[in-house]
């Protein structure tokens, strides 16, 4: 605890320091509030992303996609949707390995439902996003974005097995034969995974450093000039509209759960509920537009449908749950 205030104290006093003694913004000011927000922040997450990203990613060297479908495999479906939502936390999901995922779990006998909890978790339940709301918002708020997302990925999951959909799939799926690479993941030197994970650490921040940086540069500007109580009145929880909004919101962009989590702070300090900051985010991260599109390479529109109408209610009503008891 005394480290972690040190080291926000020293991130907060670098950020004054820029704010007020570099860039000479006069105290109070909308515009010196915004950057000292956007400065703090910058700092605080990227470093939190550097560290995470880099312990995660050795961890990952341990479930290789061979792996991953092994322990999926042949799952009483009920109890496989318990075991593809857990799993899915440590080994991210994106949408650039959504078809070759698909594929590989149902070629290799994972059923519809449980492949879905695996789909859903991996993006919503995003490890890195559990780390960072538990540094900026506490371990409390970081429980409850956890505990939902997996409830959220095993009760979309169980539905969709238990509507016996497999028909919609894309024949084409369901005709190839994955790939049988033999994974030696377990006898891999330490060394090497070290290796591994600077490197993916890198890479990774390279990609995603101009999406996190508008993020907090978004946060940024609802901390320094929405006002305190614009979103208490239109997206509080006393609003039945609130969360709604915020997943019909949250469709159209394309993030991972690390990047809203600028706007999520910002938003919650500036008096949005939780229960609709939870919404908004599993919007964006396990129910964006341009994954569907991704997702249509394997799944036919009527399944796109109901996956998309599945997935709408149960957000929205996590949404209104967590309103209504914090």
């Amino acid at each position: 605890m005394m480290i972690k205030k040190g080291f926000d104290f020293m991130l907060q006093y670098i950020a004054d320091y820029l704010t007020y003694r570099v860039f000479q913004l006069a105290p109070g000011s909308k515009l010196a509030d915004a950057t000292n927000f956007f400065i703090y922040d910058t700092m605080k997450i990227f470093f939190m992303l550097a560290v995470i990203v880099f312990v995660v990613a050795i961890i990952r060297t341990y479930f290789s996609p061979e792996r991953t479908r092994q322990i999926l495999s042949h799952k009483r479906e009920f109890f496989g949707n318990i075991s593809a939502a857990l799993l899915g936390i440590v080994t991210p999901f994106c949408s650039c390995s959504a078809v070759p995922l698909f594929i590989g779990f149902l070629e290799s006998g994972v059923p519809l439902g449980v492949t879905f909890s695996f789909l859903i978790s991996s993006p919503m339940v995003n490890e890195i996003a559990v780390v960072l709301l538990w540094g900026m918002f506490g371990w409390q708020i970081a429980a409850i974005y956890m505990l939902s997302g997996i409830t959220v990925a095993i009760i979309a999951g169980v539905v969709i097995g238990k509507l016996n959909l497999e028909h919609l799939v894309e024949e084409y799926v369901l005709q190839m034969k994955a790939g049988q690479g033999q994974t030696t993941a377990a006898s891999v030197a330490f060394r090497e995974r070290v290796d591994y994970a600077w490197g993916y650490t890198g890479e990774l921040l390279r990609k995603i450093w101009p999406y996190v940086v508008v993020a907090i540069a978004i946060g940024g500007f609802i901390h320094g000039y929405v006002p305190e109580d614009f979103l208490v009145q239109y997206a509080g929880k006393d609003n039945w509209f609130a969360v709604p909004l915020a997943v019909v919101i949250g469709v159209p962009l394309y993030s991972n759960a690390a990047g809203t989590i600028p706007i999520v702070y910002a938003l919650v300090e500036k008096g949005m509920s939780i229960g609709t900051v939870l919404a908004f985010m599993m919007s964006v991260t396990a129910l964006s537009l341009p994954e569907m599109i991704i997702l249509r390479n394997v799944l036919k529109p009527k399944l796109i449908a109901v996956f998309v109408g599945i997935m709408t209610v149960t957000i929205i009503f996590t949404g209104y749950l967590f309103n209504a008891i914090l």
